[in-house]
Formats: C-alpha cells, sequence, structure tokens
C-alpha cells in the first residue's frame, strides 16, 4: 500500500455493559402496563419471598396444620363418651287384654268368701240344723247370682294407651377394650401429622430449586444479552471502520460487505436474547408475585472447590432428603393399617349407662360384648392386602434410594466437570482477547482478511457467552444435588464462599 490509513484502534474489554440504557426503554421492553420502579433483589431475599408469599407454601403450610390438628383431635380416643339426649314423642297403642282368668278367679273368690261368711254367720249364731238345708240353698243362690254377674264383664278388653313424653337422658358409652383399634387410630393420626411436616419440608425445598432455576436463569439471558450487545457494538465499529476503508479504497466492496453481513447477524442474536430476557424476567416476577423485580445483584458464580465428597453425599443423604423420609412414614402408616386391619378381626367390649333427667329419674348401667361373626367382608383378606402394600412400600423406598444416589453422582460428575472447563474458559478467553487484538491490527495493516477479524470477534463473544452457560449449568448441577442430597437449604452458603468466582 502507498499509503496508509491511520484509525484510533478499539479498546475491548471483559466489562459488561448495562443491559438496559434507561428504566423507561426497560419497562416498554418488558411490556408493563402499571407505572414502573425499578427494584433489585438478591437471591436470598427472592428465595424469602417465594417461601413466605408463594401459594404453594401458604398450601403445604395449611395441610401441615391440618394434620397437627387432626393428630390433637383424636388424643382423647378412649375415653368416656357423654352425651346429653332429649327425646320428644307421642305414642298411641292399642291392647287386647283377655279377661277370662280374671273372670275366673273373681268368681272363685266372691263365691268362697261369701260361702265362709256363711258359714261362720252359721257356727256362731247356734242356728238350728233343720235350717241347713236353706242356708245351702242361700249358698247357691248368692253364686248363681255372682256367676250371673260375673258374666255380664266381656271375656276380652281392647285398652288404648295414649301419651306425649319429652324425656331427657345422660347416656356414658366408654370403649372397654377394642383389639388395638383406638391406638392404631391415635398412632395413624400422629404418623400423619409427623408425615405433613416432612411433606412441607419438601415443598419448600421445591420452592427453593424452582427460585434458583428462575432467577439464575435470568441472570443467564442477562449475561448472553450483554454478550450480544457487547459483540453487536463491535461489529457495528467494525462495519463503521470498514466504512470508511472502503471509502478510502483499502479494502473492497465485498471485504466491507462482510463486516455488514457479520453486524447484522449480531443485531438478530441480541434481538433474540432481549426477548429470551423479557420471557424470563415476566416468569421471575411471576414467581415472585411482582411486576417490579428488573435488577439482580447476585451474579452466577462458580466454586472452585468443594468440602464434601461423593461418598459422603451417598452416606450421609438417607437422613437428609425429605423424599426417603416421608417414604419411611408411607411405611410406617402401612404398618399401623396392619395393625388395625387385624384388630378389626377382634371382639370389642364397652360400657356403658343412661340416666332420666324427669322426674322418675330412670337409669340402666352394663357392660357389653361384641364379636362379629359375618358381615360379607373377608377381614383376612384386607389383612393380606395391608401387609402386601407395606411390602410394595419398602420396595418403592429402596428403588427411590437408588434413583436419588443416580442422581446425585450424576450432578455431581457435571458440578465437576463445570468446574473444570471454568478454568479452561478462563485461559482461553484471554488467548481470545489476543487474538482479537492482532487480528484487529493486521487487518488495518492490510496483513490479514475480515473473515479472520470477524471470526476472531465470534470467537471471543461465544466464549463469553459460553462461560456463562457454564456458570448456569454448575449453579443447577449444584441445585440438584442439594436437592436430591436433601440440603439445599445450604445454597446459599455457596453463594458466598471464599472460594467463588463470579461471572458480571
Amino acid at each position: 500500500m502507498s499509503q496508509r490509513f491511520q484509525l484510533k484502534p478499539r479498546k475491548l474489554t471483559l466489562t459488561m455493559k448495562p443491559i438496559f440504557p434507561s428504566l423507561i426503554s426497560l419497562c416498554s421492553s418488558l411490556g408493563l402496563m402499571l407505572p414502573c420502579y425499578a427494584q433489585s433483589i438478591s437471591y436470598s431475599e427472592a428465595e424469602q419471598n417465594v417461601l413466605t408469599q408463594s401459594y404453594s407454601t401458604q398450601a403445604a403450610q395449611a395441610l401441615q396444620q391440618s394434620a397437627q390438628l387432626q393428630a390433637e383431635a383424636v388424643k382423647g380416643l378412649g375415653l368416656p363418651r357423654v352425651d346429653l339426649n332429649v327425646r320428644a314423642y307421642a305414642f298411641h297403642n292399642e291392647v287386647d287384654v283377655p279377661l277370662n282368668s280374671l273372670k275366673n278367679n273373681l268368681d272363685n273368690t266372691l263365691t268362697q268368701g261369701v260361702n265362709n261368711q256363711i258359714d261362720q254367720w252359721q257356727n256362731t249364731s247356734g242356728i238350728p240344723s233343720e235350717y241347713i238345708d236353706a242356708l245351702s240353698t242361700l249358698k247357691d243362690g248368692v253364686g248363681n247370682v255372682i256367676d250371673r254377674g260375673i258374666g255380664l264383664i266381656p271375656n276380652e278388653a281392647t285398652l288404648n294407651l295414649d301419651d306425649q313424653v319429652v324425656r331427657p337422658t345422660v347416656s356414658v358409652f366408654m370403649p372397654i377394650y377394642t383389639g388395638g383399634l383406638t391406638s392404631s387410630a391415635k398412632q395413624m393420626a400422629q404418623i400423619q401429622s409427623e408425615r405433613s411436616v416432612i411433606n412441607n419440608k419438601q415443598q419448600q425445598d421445591l420452592q427453593r430449586f424452582e427460585i434458583i432455576q428462575a432467577y439464575f436463569n435470568t441472570q443467564l439471558q442477562q449475561q448472553l444479552l450483554a454478550s450480544s450487545r457487547f459483540n453487536f457494538q463491535a461489529m457495528q465499529s467494525h462495519y463503521q471502520n470498514a466504512l470508511k476503508l472502503e471509502q478510502q479504497g483499502f479494502i473492497s466492496k465485498g471485504q466491507r460487505m462482510q463486516f455488514e453481513v457479520a453486524k447484522n447477524n449480531a443485531d438478530r442474536v441480541m434481538q433474540n436474547a432481549q426477548a429470551n430476557l423479557r420471557a424470563s424476567l415476566f416468569q421471575l416476577n411471576n414467581l415472585l408475585q411482582s411486576s417490579q423485580v428488573t435488577e439482580l445483584s447476585t451474579p452466577l458464580f462458580v466454586n472452585t472447590a468443594h468440602s464434601q465428597s461423593i461418598n459422603q453425599l451417598l452416606a450421609s443423604y438417607p437422613e437428609q432428603s425429605s423424599l426417603v423420609q416421608k417414604l419411611q412414614k408411607d411405611t410406617e402408616l402401612a404398618k399401623v393399617k396392619v395393625k388395625a386391619e387385624s384388630a378389626a378381626k377382634k371382639p370389642t367390649v364397652f360400657a356403658f349407662g343412661e340416666y332420666g333427667l324427669d322426674e322418675h329419674q330412670n337409669w340402666i348401667v352394663g357392660v357389653a360384648a361384641q364379636y362379629n361373626l359375618f358381615s360379607g367382608i373377608d377381614k383376612q383378606k384386607n389383612v393380606q392386602a395391608a401387609e402386601l402394600q407395606r411390602y410394595a412400600l419398602e420396595l418403592t423406598t429402596q428403588r427411590t434410594k437408588q434413583e436419588i444416589e443416580n442422581v446425585i453422582y450424576k450432578s455431581y460428575s457435571e458440578l465437576e466437570i463445570a468446574q473444570q472447563s471454568h478454568v479452561l474458559l478462563q485461559q482461553n478467553m484471554q488467548a481470545a482477547q489476543e487474538n482479537l487484538r492482532i487480528q484487529t491490527l493486521s487487518f488495518k495493516e492490510d496483513m490479514g482478511t475480515a473473515t479472520q477479524v470477524i471470526d476472531a470477534q465470534n470467537a471471543m463473544t461465544a466464549l463469553k457467552s459460553e462461560m456463562a452457560l457454564n456458570a448456569y449449568k454448575y449453579v443447577m448441577s449444584l441445585a440438584t444435588l442439594l436437592q436430591s442430597h436433601g440440603s439445599i437449604t445450604e445454597f446459599q452458603s455457596y453463594v458466598n464462599q471464599k472460594n467463588t468466582q463470579y461471572i458480571r
């Protein structure tokens, strides 16, 4: 070249520029209809928000309180049951009463009584013997009169009974022996209460995993947008330089058009990144039940070391995992159900009593026993079915442990790979920056091509995006590992460790 065209070199740095130039452009990008107020939120604040405000958490807490109240409600099973009863009723009853026996008894009694009186009068008054026949005739006559009088009484009588009664009573019922049904019911309610506590913890862990995914996915989209914007601005700068070089006659139109195509591709990638960020921000705000979160203060990160080995994690997860603990409670519940089904085959004994509160003050007390001989239900098969359910739950628990171990091992391996990749990506980034600087100078000196500059620029942008993607993979592998292990509550401690490198 006979003359050299001097251009000021564009300084390339790794500093991420703000994603949105202003709050107004942010609101319009998010499509918010309400007045927009910028709000920055850290991961710990987002997690606390979800754990206290989310619908799933509130539902799990309500179910836990319900199970605890049910367990408290059945603590009094086996104590006497006292009821206040009031019976108000009217009745009508017709009864046919036979009178034959009454008539015969009355006839015999009256006849015998008259005869005895006549005989006594005869003995005490000294009546002559010639009048004895007359007395016999008198007895017969009186007896006939009595017979005729009694004959007027019908052989049966119909009695009509009508009454209206209000009868208050106090009744007492107390089980003495139920074969184990009472204790089984209490145990089942208590296990359900303990299971609800575990279920609530599991729900909170799921909420933590969900907010980790939403929060750091938004951070990833922010990094990808920043990387694509940086690439677009760099390509735009290259294009402007290429226009000047073309005007000076130092490069051809074809070389300048290569920069133009690269600029347009970078613009398209940036627009896609903006759309992805809007979608992730909407999802995060929806999860937080907000519409104002636009800035995230906790960046993507990679820990360079870990305190626990894979063997320690595999050995300790059964005591930590909410899923395993819940399955163990289900197995305990199945064992109690076996006892309850066996108790249903046994007799029951109970005491009872009732005391009338009316003027009669009638009362009754007693002890009763009941043993079912036939009900149409094969109780032995119910016991066998409960045993099989318990056995199936034990097998399910063992199979679940196998699956959890697979997830722990896989997540730990992916986590280590992400750590190793981060070190290599850092090294490659330094090389890519130097390569871009060299290719840019070479092109200006007409010792390089436009394709080499574009390739170098794209390579550095790809590395920046790859670093963000790798950090996101690390975060999600860590979250999956802790979730499977049952210690996702410790996730925040990994964010602020000394051996942590951040992607900003």
